[in-house]
């Protein structure tokens, strides 16, 4: 029997749009893979109200982690990693292992990398890229992205890389109003989509960056995959079409909803799991001010059996996650993005206070 996913990803995907997969394939050369592909990108630009460039590859949201690395910093510049929690932690990691240099702005797992903190390390030195996590899944903080950006317009040499892998599609996100170079996300948690593809939107800046930087790679040359969409509407590599079949009837329903009531809808998921936790005495690990809309980190201040948790509620067809790393058992998450709505999170919500005798 299948458990409903309130975990932080993979999320609920809806059987309409598992039915997409399931139509006949073509080929990847043909112009029905042309009209596909610019159809995505087309309705990608559209929901973010972006004039830059996007591109939809068959990966992981973690290759553009590399993209970053083998793109955007040349051999002799620098990058400044904000780091608040796991993921946050891998884009430094994907930097250094890729030959580049970069420092640690590091934060206490649970706070946020805050604007002023940017502007210290800025003034003091040269730095080719500012790397920040939109939405840290592991901790459930969010940063303000709006004021960062605003921030970054102020060094014209400094791009701005946004792992949004947790939030783009859910939280609000306006890359062009914003100022950022290069944000990206995978489609299985706000787009609930099943995992296999990843986005990203370029600025011309950032593109500008790539074509300066030699040894950029084959799969993850962005110089490349850009300039073959320009030419032919199509992508370099072999994509996954039964996805972007599903990404592009996905995409028409978030249309149709709009991007200001997607958010609106998890803003109202997230205040009302924020205020159930505090109302039966757990905490939120991520500090005030910085909560995520997509994935509440609870503090299991009530030191409650997360594990015995998920036996109970996989009896009711429900599932959430454990804390992540470190913080395992200390919290548990729950993801309440994509397709998620407020009547099903007061069932799982009732669920756990039935599991758990709250």
């Amino acid at each position: 029997m299948h458990k409903k996913l309130w975990i932080p990803g993979p999320t609920e995907v809806k059987e309409d749009v598992l039915k997409e997969q399931a139509k006949p394939l073509f080929g990847h050369r043909s112009n029905d893979f042309t009209l596909l592909y610019d159809s995505v990108l087309t309705q990608l630009r559209e929901f973010f109200k972006t004039e830059q460039h996007v591109l939809v590859l068959t990966a992981s949201g973690t290759l553009f982690m590399d993209i970053t690395a083998r793109n955007l910093i040349t051999p002799v510049g620098k990058a400044l990693c904000c780091v608040n929690g796991s993921f946050s932690g891998r884009m430094y990691e994907a930097i250094v292992d890729s030959g580049r240099i970069a420092s640690k702005l590091e934060v206490e797992w649970g706070k946020a990398v805050t604007v002023e903190m940017i502007k210290e390390r800025l003034d003091t030195s040269d730095y080719e890229v500012v790397t920040i996590c939109y939405n840290e899944t592991s901790t459930g903080v969010k940063a303000d992205l709006q004021a960062i950006g605003n921030l970054l317009k102020n060094y014209p040499d400094t791009l701005l890389v946004v792992d949004a892998v947790s939030s783009m599609g859910g939280d609000m996100l306006l890359p062009d109003e914003w100022g950022t170079d290069l944000i990206f996300a995978s489609t299985q948690k706000c787009f609930a989509l099943p995992a296999g593809l990843a986005i990203g939107i370029v600025s011309q800046r950032a593109l500008d960056r790539a074509k300066e930087v030699p040894s950029k790679g084959l799969y993850i040359n962005l110089e490349k995959i850009l300039g073959y969409y320009e030419k032919k509407k199509q992508t370099p590599s072999t994509p996954n079409i039964s996805l972007l079949f599903a990404l592009d009837y996905k995409l028409k329903l978030m249309l149709a909803e709009g991007a200001e009531n997607i958010f609106k809808r998890h803003k109202e998921m997230a205040d009302y799991t924020h205020e159930w936790a505090l109302k039966h005495g757990f905490g939120l690990f991520a500090e005030e001010g910085y909560r995520s809309v997509t994935v509440t980190t609870v503090e299991n201040k009530l030191e409650k059996d997360v594990g015995e948790l998920n036996k109970g509620l996989a009896e009711k067809n429900l599932v959430v996650a454990n804390g992540y790393g470190k913080l395992k058992g200390l919290t548990f998450r729950i993801g309440h993005m994509g397709d998620h709505t407020l009547d099903g999170l007061k069932e799982l919500l009732g669920a756990i206070e039935e599991v758990w005798n709250l």
